[in-house]
C-alpha cells in the first residue's frame, strides 16, 4: 500500500523579463564637436520586493569619448545612472509573493547605448537593457511513498572465500 508525504520546500515559484528603454541626457559645459563613442560600464543590479512588487534596482557608468576644439583634440567624461524598474512577474498556481521570498536578478542583455545625438550642448542617450528575475519561495512537493520495511535483511558476505586467489601471481 502507498500513502503520500508533503515536503516543503524552496523552488522557483514565479518568472518575469522586460526590456527596458531609457532616454538620459548629460549637460555638457564644454563645446564639443562630435561624439566619437560612447559605451555602458559597472552595471550592477539587485532585486527587492516593495508592497507585494518585484523592483530591479541598479546602475551604471556611461563613458562617452567627444572631440573638441575643431576636432583636434578628445576627451571622456564619465556620467554615472540610477534606475528603478518594476517588474512583472507570472506566478506559479498557488504561488503568493511575501517577504521571505528571494528574488534573483539577471542582466540577459547587458545595457548598451543605442542612439546618441546632440542637441544645443546636451547630449542624448538611448540606453537599452533587458532583465529578468526569479522569484523563490515556499512551495510543496508530494511524493508517493512504499510501505516501509518492518526488519533490515541479513545479508551474507562469504563472497571473499569463494573468490581463488593465485599467490604466485606476482613471482
Amino acid at each position: 500500500m502507498a500513502y503520500y508525504k508533503e515536503i516543503v520546500t524552496k523552488a522557483v515559484i514565479g518568472k518575469g523579463k522586460k526590456t527596458i528603454r531609457e532616454d538620459r541626457e548629460v549637460s555638457f559645459g564644454d563645446r564639443l564637436d562630435n561624439v566619437l563613442g560612447c559605451w555602458v560600464i559597472n552595471h550592477t543590479f539587485s532585486g527587492s520586493i516593495l508592497n507585494g512588487v518585484v523592483v530591479v534596482s541598479g546602475n551604471y557608468d556611461v563613458n562617452i569619448w567627444y572631440s573638441y576644439d575643431n576636432n583636434t583634440k578628445t576627451n571622456v567624461i564619465i556620467k554615472n545612472f540610477n534606475y528603478q524598474d518594476p517588474m512583472k512577474v507570472k506566478l506559479k498556481e498557488n504561488s503568493k509573493i511575501n517577504n521571505n521570498s528571494e528574488i534573483i536578478v539577471r542582466s540577459l542583455n547587458q545595457p548598451s547605448v543605442t542612439d546618441v545625438s546632440v542637441e544645443d550642448g546636451i547630449i542624448k542617450l538611448t540606453v537599452d537593457k533587458q532583465m529578468g528575475v526569479e522569484v523563490i519561495g515556499d512551495t510543496m512537493v508530494r511524493v508517493s511513498v512504499e510501505d516501509e520495511m518492518d526488519d533490515y535483511e541479513e545479508i551474507e558476505d562469504d563472497i571473499v572465500d569463494e573468490i581463488d586467489i593465485n599467490d604466485d601471481y606476482l613471482k
